[in-house]
């Protein structure tokens, strides 16, 4: 492995910063390796991984996860020695993705940068954020990312060696297709990141959505020769109904390519109860009408770049909660009582997709109507007059009026905030914990009417403000995600909107979930085999 990174090509922007953390040097590896493919984005690796971490952990196993490269707007912030220095002499701080996050849980560890080494977070169709080693580097088009990322590989490959000596076994997922071979020369995620590490390969293929048996073969008619061989097997995710029925397929599979087939696994039905790991899951349209057993409507609209959208996730697991996604096109439904604004990548371009589908016009008259309107984060800074980009961090510089609910205004800028905290809220009383994510500072005389005052949210009994509400109170918001998450919080706020919580305690529900998809994992693969199948 090199010291040093490559050059960075001469049309990288100089806004962009390639310098590598530093790269450490790791005697022999300790950990077992296999890594998680699939032949299509959206098969299942995310969750296959995190039960196979569970379960495997359960053996008493130390397990860690890896993604090379993930690209998702929902993060999750980390804290560990090697990250960047955190804001305002906090503590080192970086982000990963959420599914990695997950996945670290499931094993029993905390999350790390070396987890997910480089994370994407799209602002554009064309263009991303990019995040090295929990250090954001800067916004950057695809094509010229496309010509970087081959100077990640020391880095990358470093973090991988990191995890394979404080591990017995690191399961590596693969993003996208495994088969994109025109993308192999750049690759640093499926076969080119399995040749440089030395892995093995399992691929995995999705029955719900039809075409298996072509997506595998056709997998490997496209891979080398050097490539096929590093696959030890296939499974088959999603797989509902009658399994005697497809095991014809499973003989032709293995006909063709050679492959063992090592299982199968079932849909499984809690996959709901964790978070998702990208939009893809928000697409669904929602339903016409609200469900009759909730008592409280609140809708959230899809913005164009959403993220951290597991916010939502606690609500939504309340029975006396109807919480629906508004994708374009759809209206603010007349009985909504609360609306949320989320979390977004791209602020500005946000507030002008809810311009462009009527959604300002809607807010605007539901809050004169008497409803209540909460921002979470860009969806906080949204409420404001204004939100000012002056050096183009998110897109072209400029401002951009805000739905003026509250008197505050933003400027994007400065280090990204990445905190965690722990605290009391001054206000209601509650516990309160969860994370900021942002570069923006906001201002304004809205700020000393704040949503919370935290206590102790700096390890001693100090206070201080977060967020603000409007002058009558119906409208609020701050930078903490995760905050619905806290039980007595959410408890309180739920019957502040007139609505009564159910005895859930979140946290639990996340656990049980893990452990229902090691049990599901368990039932449905030989795990014995698996590990045998890695080295």
């Amino acid at each position: 492995m090199p010291d040093t990174p490559p050059s960075i090509p001469p049309s990288i922007p100089s806004s962009i910063d390639l310098k590598l953390p530093p790269l450490g040097h790791h005697g022999p590896r300790r950990a077992r390796t296999l890594m998680i493919q699939g032949t299509a984005s959206d098969v299942g690796k995310s969750l296959l991984v995190a039960g196979l971490c569970r379960a495997y952990a359960r053996r008493g196993l130390v397990v860690r996860p890896f993604k090379a490269q993930n690209m998702s707007n929902n993060a999750a912030v980390t804290e560990d020695t090697d990250a960047p220095p955190g804001a305002d002499g906090e503590a080192p701080r970086g982000e990963i993705g959420r599914a990695q996050a997950l996945q670290a849980r499931a094993c029993g560890a905390p999350p790390s940068i070396h987890m997910n080494p480089v994370l994407l977070k799209p602002q554009t169709n064309v263009g991303s954020q990019v995040v090295l080693r929990g250090r954001a580097l800067g916004n950057c088009p695809a094509r010229v990312y496309h010509q970087m990322r081959q100077g990640m590989m020391p880095a990358i490959l470093d973090s991988f060696e990191r995890l394979c000596a404080e591990a017995d076994l690191v399961l590596v997922e693969g993003a996208g297709s495994g088969a994109e071979i025109y993308l192999r020369n750049s690759d640093i995620t499926n076969m080119y990141f399995a040749e440089r590490a030395d892995v093995p390969v399992v691929f995995v293929g999705d029955l719900d959505k039809g075409g298996t048996m072509s997506h595998l073969v056709g997998t490997w008619l496209l891979l080398s020769q050097a490539d096929r061989e590093r696959v030890v097997g296939y499974m088959v995710n999603k797989f509902r109904g009658d399994f005697s029925l497809f095991e014809p397929a499973c003989a032709t599979i293995t006909d063709h390519t050679g492959w063992p087939f090592l299982g199968v696994v079932r849909w499984f039905e809690g996959a709901s109860r964790l978070p998702a790991e990208d939009s893809l899951a928000l697409e669904r349209p929602a339903e016409d009408s609200w469900s009759s057993t909730g008592t409280l409507n609140i809708a959230v609209p899809r913005l164009s770049r959403v993220a951290n959208f597991d916010d939502m996730d606690p609500l939504a697991a309340e029975p006396a909660v109807n919480l629906r996604w508004l994708l374009p096109g759809q209206a603010l439904p007349a009985d909504t009582d609360v609306v949320i604004l989320p979390g977004s990548k791209a602020t500005r371009a946000d507030l002008d997709i809810l311009r462009k589908e009527g959604w300002d016009i809607d807010i605007l008259a539901h809050v004169r109507r008497g409803g209540r309107v909460v921002g979470l984060c860009a969806g906080f800074q949204m409420l404001g007059r204004v939100v000012r980009d002056p050096q183009g961090i998110e897109g072209a510089p400029g401002d951009t009026p805000g739905l003026g609910l509250l008197d505050i205004e933003t400027e994007i800028g400065g280090d990204k905030r990445l905190i965690e905290l722990a605290a009391t809220d001054g206000i209601s009383g509650c516990p309160v914990a969860g994370y900021e994510m942002h570069m923006g500072r906001t201002t304004g005389a809205g700020l000393e009417q704040p949503w919370l005052v935290l206590r102790g949210a700096d390890g001693t009994g100090t206070t201080r403000p977060e967020g603000a509400t409007s002058h009558h109170g119906r409208v609020m918001g701050g930078y903490l995600h995760g905050i619905f998450a806290d039980d007595a919080f959410r408890a309180h706020w739920l019957e502040q909107m007139g609505a009564r919580a159910a005895r859930l305690d979140f946290e639990a529900r996340i656990e049980q979930a893990l452990n229902d998809l090691a049990d599901h994992i368990e039932a449905n693969l030989d795990l014995d085999a698996l590990l045998t199948l890695a080295r």
